[in-house]
């Protein structure tokens, strides 16, 4: 399914409602496009890459996809290609190291002060050899394998992470520290959020999972498969997706919801006020208003950085967590009370 990303310069603009309703979650989706102009503009791109010196020191380490890769004993120019690996090297302290990323790396808002390489699916490789980087970070998930094998070519390396979980995304943490020469920062993030992860499970691991209707799309009607970063998000936050299939993305049908009846419905939005009205409009939309969810308000609209496998992941699980369970965080709350910790607010976390 290919979907379309929001351009920076479209951003102030009401968008459109297939366009806002999936806020992005193609951190998460294998992006298979065919390259159309790799062979001249790699050819370009070797002509304006380093030169690579043979005689200095370097180490080598294995990627997420058990690919070897080359580094220089000091890496001090990083591009990034995905926008969930450039929150990851601001949130180790090594922004400055940044010498470029893409158009869609609004996070930190550093990020955007950025020289841009162009966008995750179809980056400028002439503009990402004359940054001269001493190591490309690349996802699996949105980057193409492509891009990857043309960056090799002309003698680039490229670090690719791929994190299936919360826990995979944590180790990713620690496999960029390493690559980046942060180990110690990196330790440190990794066992915080392993910490704060651990002192949820403490509070709801206990209880009975809430039946979750994750929607990335609404028209058509499109959620989350089991085996998706997401789906484990979602269960350790203390649910269960509703939709149990192992499709990344699979495409569902309101008649089949309407049978499963979800205890709670999820949204994800970059645009909280713009969800919130929309989630108003499909109340009274066939299907949707036979939702016993939608009849009683239970409904959760979290942050879009739910939709990118880096460390404020585990801010939204937190948050789902005590919309899920807010016996568990407040005494005497229960699902669905008329208290100020109500489902839509607990979790409405702003960017």
């Amino acid at each position: 399914m290919a979907i379309e990303l929001i351009p920076r310069e479209r951003r102030g603009r009401k968008a459109p409602r297939r366009e806002l309703r999936l806020a992005a979650p193609w951190a998460g989706l294998v992006v298979l496009v065919a390259l159309s102009c790799c062979g001249s503009a790699g050819a370009r791109a070797a002509q304006a890459a380093p030169a690579q010196n043979a005689n200095s020191p370097g180490h080598e380490i294995t990627d997420e996809l058990g690919r070897k890769v080359e580094l220089a004993q000091d890496v001090t120019r990083v591009v990034s290609l995905a926008p969930n690996l450039t929150e990851i090297v601001f949130a180790l302290g090594k922004g400055i190291r940044l010498v470029g990323d893409t158009d869609y790396c609004d996070y930190p808002p550093d990020a955007e002060q950025k020289p841009h390489v162009g966008g995750p699916v179809n980056p400028n490789l002439e503009v990402i050899a004359a940054l001269k980087p001493d190591l490309i970070l690349a996802s699996g998930s949105i980057n193409r394998p492509e891009t990857v094998h043309a960056l090799d070519r002309i003698g680039l390396p490229v670090f690719v992470t791929y994190p299936h979980s919360v826990e995979g995304m944590i180790a990713s943490v620690e496999h960029i520290g390493a690559a980046i020469g942060a180990e110690k920062s990196a330790g440190e993030l990794a066992r915080d959020l392993r910490d704060r992860l651990a002192e949820l499970q403490k509070r709801v691991g206990g209880s009975a999972p809430r039946r979750v209707l994750f929607v990335v799309w609404t028209d058509p009607l499109i959620s989350i498969g089991t085996d998706t970063f997401i789906a484990d998000a979602v269960r350790l936050a203390g649910g269960r997706s509703a939709v149990e299939t192992k499709g990344e993305w699979p495409h569902i049908s309101l008649e089949e919801i309407v049978h499963v009846q979800p205890d709670i419905l999820v949204f994800a939005s970059a645009h909280g006020s713009e969800t919130h009205r929309e989630i108003d409009e499909l109340r009274d939309r066939p299907g949707w208003k036979d939702l016993i969810a939608m009849q009683q308000d239970h409904v959760v609209v979290v942050s879009d950085a739910i939709n990118r496998p880096a460390p404020r992941m585990v801010d939204v699980i937190e948050r789902m967590a005590r919309a899920f369970h807010p016996e568990a965080f407040t005494a005497g709350a229960t699902l669905g009370s008329n208290s100020s910790d109500t489902l839509a607010e607990v979790c409405a976390c702003a960017r």
